[in-house]
């Protein structure tokens, strides 16, 4: 993995009752960005146990590059104006980082 790779960790919350058409459209995001961005390296979606209405989303890409030409994309823009409708408003959290250890 290049040095330069970058993570992205998001936390949200979804609105009571819009936890199937979020995992709806967020699969569809991340199946594109994997298949049709090749510096998109990874892109997991994670649920909360005790909270189902709690996601994070966990993914890698090649670089800061990489990272902004998916925020262009149509799947991701797409995916934005479908979300503002599943998420409690203000929720999201997001944290860059490098990543540093990856081990699969």
């Amino acid at each position: 993995m290049p040095d330069r790779s970058v993570s992205l960790v998001i936390s949200v919350r979804v609105l009571p009752g819009r936890r199937a058409g979020f995992l709806t459209g967020i699969s569809r995001n991340a199946v594109a960005s994997v298949r049709d961005e090749p510096g998109c390296l990874r892109f997991d979606v994670a649920a909360d146990t005790e909270d189902p209405d709690l996601f994070w989303v966990y993914e890698v890409f090649a670089d800061r590059e990489a990272l902004e030409a998916h925020r262009r994309t149509p799947h991701f823009l797409s995916w934005q104006a479908e979300k503002a409708g599943l998420v409690v408003p203000d929720s999201q959290t997001d944290r860059l980082g490098s990543l540093l250890v990856s081990e699969e």
